[in-house]
This record gives structure tokens, sequence and C-alpha cells, in this order.
């Protein structure tokens, strides 16, 4: 029994294949439709950056709270399942937030005429991509497979409490970053239907992007665990 269940989660199975395709294919839509937005009013072209650093952002933010809920199911239940869907979440989350800070910097140098600033914003958000980078260099460094998971869900969880402090940190303290383009404290939408569709057209693609590589990380690292039993 515990052979075909391992089987199964090995598999690399056609929903885990329709949600890349999916996702390969809105992310294309959502690239045409962003490329086609008419220029903001104050930022002219440079604002379809938003198009794609905003659902990117959203993306390192779920993944916070993915890996914080399959590590403490890990923590609870001890199956070592909820410790691999965790650190494929990491590691797929942390392609997100380069992107994230990549394409913010690359907003900020022709608005703020630098590349970087250690505003609030971008200073929780650089923490909050080292915690992870640090959970990825702890579970490489323990070799114990239990201490390695235990050691792993402490730092998803300590970065997990960094994500309400970054987002609410253009309201708490003076930021150069502007408010949130969705305000999900007061269900406020800060941004043109112009440049809203194609955010949330991106949005949906990398959801599913998101989704689709975190199961196919997760059936890699479960045939590497298996391998390892072998």
């Amino acid at each position: 029994m515990q052979l075909a269940r391992s089987n199964q989660t090995n598999r690399l199975d056609g929903l885990t294949l329709g949600l890349l395709g999916l996702g390969v294919v809105g992310a294309v839509v959502g690239f045409f439709l962003a490329m086609g937005s008419p220029p903001d009013q104050s930022q002219g072209f440079v604002a379809r950056i938003f198009h794609m650093h905003v659902p990117t952002a959203w993306m390192a933010y779920l993944a916070s709270f993915g890996a914080l809920a399959y590590s403490v199911a890990y923590l609870v239940r001890r199956r070592a399942h909820h410790d691999r869907v965790a650190a494929a979440v990491v590691e797929v989350g942390l392609i997100f937030m380069a992107l994230a800070l990549l394409t913010g910097m690359l907003w900020a140098r022709p608005t703020w005429g630098v590349y970087w600033d250690w505003e609030p914003r971008l200073t929780t958000t650089a923490i909050l991509f080292a915690i992870y980078v640090g959970y990825v260099v702890v579970r490489g460094a323990i070799e114990d497979p239990e201490l390695r998971a235990k050691a792993a869900a402490g730092v998803a969880i300590l970065g997990s409490i960094n994500v309400p402090i970054s987002y609410m940190s253009v309201k708490w303290w003076r930021s150069l970053h502007q408010t949130q383009s969705i305000d999900l404290t007061t269900g406020k939408i800060n941004v043109d239907a112009a440049i809203l569709i194609p955010m949330l057209v991106n949005l949906a693609a990398f959801t599913l992007l998101f989704i689709g590589l975190v199961r196919l990380r997760s059936i890699i690292a479960a045939r590497e665990a298996a391998r390892e039993e072998a």
C-alpha cells in the first residue's frame, strides 16, 4: 500500500501539465495585453512594468503562506509529503520574489532615479527574500531528514511573519513606494482599468504557473526521496 501511494505521488499527471500549459498561454496573453495598454498619465509606458511586478509580488506572498501552511502541517502530522511541498513552495516562491524585486528595480530607476532605496517596502521584501534563501541553505546544510524538516519549518514560519509587515509597510511608515494597487484591507482599487485588466490576467496566469511548478517540483522531490530510500 505504501509503495502504491509513493508511485502515485511520483507520477507526472495531466493536472500538472494542464496547469503549466494554461499558465504559459495565460502569461502570453497577459504580455500582449500589457504591451497594448495605453501609457499612464503620470508614469507613461514605464507603468506597464506593473502588469508583471504586482502579480509576481502577490505570488511571492502566496508562497509565504503556502510554506507556512505546509510547514505547520508537517510539524503536526510529521508527513514527509508536507515537508516536500513546503520546500517546493519556497523554491518556486523564490523565483517569483526575485522577479518582483527585479521588475520593481526596473520601475524604480526612471521613477525614483535609483534602482534601489532602503525604504520600508523594499527593505522588508529584501529581508523576506533573504529568509527564504536561508531556508534553502538550511535544507542543504542538514543531512538528517527529520531535523532538516523541523529546522526548515521554523524558518518558513519566521518568514511568513514578515509578509503582513511588508504588505502594510506603505501605510505604517513613510515610503517612496506607492500604495497597494489593490488594497485588501479596504477593497479599494488604486489603478485604472487599462492597467487592472492585464494585471489580473497575469495574476491568474502566474497563479496557474505557480501551482503547476509546485506540483512538478514536489513530484521530482518525491522521486528523489524514493531513490534515497531504495
